[in-house]
C-alpha cells in the first residue's frame, strides 16, 4: 500500500509541473522561459584603454623632451652667466680669430679661382696665337690653300718678243710691294723659295712648265695690286710695250687659291730655343 501511494504522489508531482508548464508557455501571460546568455567582451572599451595608453605615453614623451631642452637652454645661460671678464674676452676672441681665419681662407680660394681664370684665359690665348701663328705659316709656305680679295692678271703670248722669265719674276716682287699675301701662277703656288727660269716653250716655275695664257692671282688689296700692275712705266706697260702682250688686271672680292705644297724641311736652318 506504500508502494502504491508514492506512485500515486510522483504522478500527481508531474501532472501539477505539467500543467505550470503550460501556463508558462502561454501568450496571454507575457512571460517567457528566461535564457542566461553568455557574458561578451567589451571590444570598444579594450580599445579605448588602449588608446588612453598611447596618449599618455606620447604625453610623457613630449614632456621628457621639453624638460630636456629647456635643461639645456638654461645650462647654456648658466654657463655664459657664470663665466668672469677675462673668459668671456677670451671667447670672443677665439670667435673672432675664427671668423679671420675663415674670411682668410674665403679670400686665398678666390685667388685662387682667379688664378685658375686667368691660367684658363693664358691658354686660351696662346692657343689662339698658335693658330693664327700656324695658318700664317701654313700660308706663307703654300701647305694651305687661301681665299680673299685680289686681283686675276691674264698675260697673252709675246708678239714682239716671248715673255721671258726676267719680267715675269719683275711682275712677282711687283705684286709682293704692294702687299700681296698669296700667289699662283696657272697652277703654280708661290712661295718665298721659288724661282722661275725659261724653258723652249713658256716658262719653268719651280720645276713645273707653264705656257702661254699665263694667269696670275694674288690675294690682297684689289685697288694697290691693280695700280702696282697699271701704273705708267711699270711691268704691265712693259708687257705691252716691249713684249706686245696683252694684259689684262680684273679685281674682285673672291680670289680662291686652292694650289698647295708640300712641307719643305729645311736643311740648315734651325729654330733658336
Amino acid at each position: 500500500m506504500a508502494r502504491k501511494a508514492q506512485s500515486d504522489n510522483m504522478l500527481e508531482k508531474m501532472r501539477n509541473q505539467h500543467v505550470q508548464d503550460k501556463v508558462n508557455d502561454r501568450m496571454e501571460t507575457g512571460s517567457f522561459p528566461t535564457v542566461r546568455k553568455k557574458p561578451r567582451k567589451d571590444l570598444n572599451r579594450a580599445s579605448n584603454k588602449s588608446r588612453l595608453l598611447s596618449s599618455i605615453l606620447i604625453a610623457l614623451m613630449c614632456a621628457l623632451l621639453g624638460f630636456a631642452y629647456m635643461s639645456q637652454i638654461n645650462n647654456t645661460k648658466s654657463t655664459y652667466e657664470t663665466m668672469d671678464e677675462s673668459e668671456l674676452v677670451r671667447l670672443l676672441n677665439e670667435s673672432n680669430t675664427q671668423i679671420s681665419n675663415l674670411v682668410q681662407r674665403k679670400t686665398q680660394l678666390n685667388s685662387q679661382l682667379n688664378s685658375l681664370k686667368s691660367a684658363a684665359n693664358e691658354q686660351e690665348q696662346a692657343r689662339k696665337i698658335a693658330k693664327q701663328n700656324e695658318e700664317t705659316s701654313g700660308l706663307i709656305s703654300g701647305r694651305l690653300p687661301a681665299k680673299g680679295q685680289g686681283v686675276t692678271i691674264r698675260i697673252g703670248r709675246g708678239l714682239t718678243t716671248k715673255v721671258d722669265a726676267s719680267i715675269m719674276f719683275n711682275l712677282i716682287e711687283e705684286l709682293r710691294n704692294a702687299g700681296a699675301e698669296v700667289i699662283a701662277i696657272n697652277n703654280v703656288r708661290v712661295i718665298t723659295s721659288t724661282y722661275i727660269q725659261d724653258a723652249e716653250e713658256g716658262l719653268i716655275v719651280d720645276g713645273t712648265t707653264i705656257k702661254p695664257t699665263y694667269t696670275v692671282k694674288a690675294i690682297g688689296n684689289p685697288q694697290e695690286l691693280s695700280n702696282a700692275v697699271d701704273i705708267a712705266g711699270g711691268v704691265g706697260a712693259q708687257l705691252q710695250v716691249k713684249y706686245g702682250s696683252n694684259v689684262n688686271v680684273q679685281p674682285s672680292d673672291s680670289i680662291i687659291i686652292d694650289e698647295v705644297r708640300e712641307a719643305t724641311q729645311n736643311q740648315y736652318a734651325k729654330t733658336v730655343e
